[in-house]
């Protein structure tokens, strides 16, 4: 493989978000309208915006201990990194939350008094952005898309701060969590990882879903019984083959999944020896808490992610480090990248 050329900041601050191995065991605590409607429902009434930021603050606290960085949103969530432990690396979100369903193609749009700049100057070693991607849909959409992107990698590269790219595939008209997309899944997260490997996106990092849907694998703990949309070595080939066509360094999301299932897709992740660099997990360590927190508040939020919460991320970490390889395998290691600058 020949030499790799990479700047300066976008080395550190990558290996600010990673962990000693070059492993990203990162934390995502950015999620905003999804967390608040969790917690309102719960507790049967609105709730202000201090109280999402004491949700985002208990689990920072707690888990970033535990975790390379954490994955944050300016919103509500800048107070909370105050209690980050200590060589945390810091994600901030750029994205505004969900998207406009008025509008076809779940287009993306930028928080509008945010900048890459103001992120960094925030705290921030690396600017994400959530994209849906449906690789099938009309030119006119995804030429939209592609062009935001473009726009987002160069913003990054200006100010030599990495671009994490978080991509989930849709369809509309569909069940995202049916049969008939699982069986679609693998096909769609291997094409938008071809996608945005390329060089004119800029981008760094590749937060991407697992590439089947486990509840749908037969013989796989989370499997329902009923109809499978794949056995296992169709799984294990749909690892490999998204795998690769990544030629950037990937890791896994949780996209919401028990702390169980997530374990389980990892250990398929490692079994099919997908050289993924890690992960950006949230729900699937602390969603059991949101209970707990709208109920009885941020102390006993706190007590349990000390015991129950610390358990999860645990199990998450042992299946990372047991199948993750560091970010910079991707480009033949360390002693292959010359940094610049």
């Amino acid at each position: 493989m020949s030499k790799v050329t990479m700047s300066r900041g976008k080395f550190n601050h990558l290996q600010a978000t990673a962990d000693n191995n070059g492993i990203i065991a990162a934390a995502a605590m950015d999620q905003r309208g999804s967390l608040k409607k969790s917690i309102e429902k719960l507790r049967g009434q609105p709730i202000a915006n201090s109280d999402l930021t004491d949700f985002k603050r208990r689990v920072t606290k707690v888990l970033t201990r535990y975790a390379s960085a954490i994955l944050m949103d300016p919103e509500y969530g800048l107070p909370a990194l105050e209690e980050k432990a200590p060589g945390t690396g810091v994600l901030l979100s750029y994205e505004k939350t969900g998207y406009d369903a008025t509008v076809q193609g779940r287009l993306p749009d930028l928080l509008p008094d945010w900048s890459a700049r103001r992120l960094v100057e925030a705290g921030g070693d690396a600017v994400k952005i959530l994209l849906y991607y449906n690789p099938y849909d009309t030119g006119e959409i995804n030429t939209v898309k592609h062009a935001f992107i473009e726009r987002v990698g160069a913003e990054c590269a200006a100010l030599d701060v990495p671009f994490f790219l978080e991509i989930i595939a849709y369809q509309d008209g569909m069940d995202e969590n049916g049969l008939e997309f699982a069986r679609k899944k693998p096909d769609y997260v291997k094409r938008y990882m071809e996608e945005f490997s390329r060089d004119r996106y800029l981008v760094d990092i590749l937060k991407v879903e697992i590439p089947i849907n486990v509840t749908y694998l037969e013989g796989s703990r989370a499997f329902q019984g009923g109809e499978a949309a794949y056995d296992q070595a169709a799984a294990l080939e749909a690892f490999k083959s998204a795998a690769l066509a990544a030629k950037k360094p990937f890791i896994y999301l949780s996209a919401g999944v028990d702390n169980d299932v997530f374990e389980e897709n990892l250990n398929l992740a490692a079994e099919s020896g997908t050289p993924y660099s890690g992960v950006l997990c949230g729900r699937a360590t602390w969603k059991q808490g949101i209970p707990v927190f709208a109920k009885s508040g941020g102390d006993a939020l706190e007590e349990w992610l000390l015991d129950q919460g610390v358990k999860n991320i645990e199990v998450v970490n042992r299946a990372v480090h047991k199948g993750a390889q560091p970010w910079y395998d991707m480009y033949g290691g360390l002693d292959n990248i010359e940094v610049i600058g």
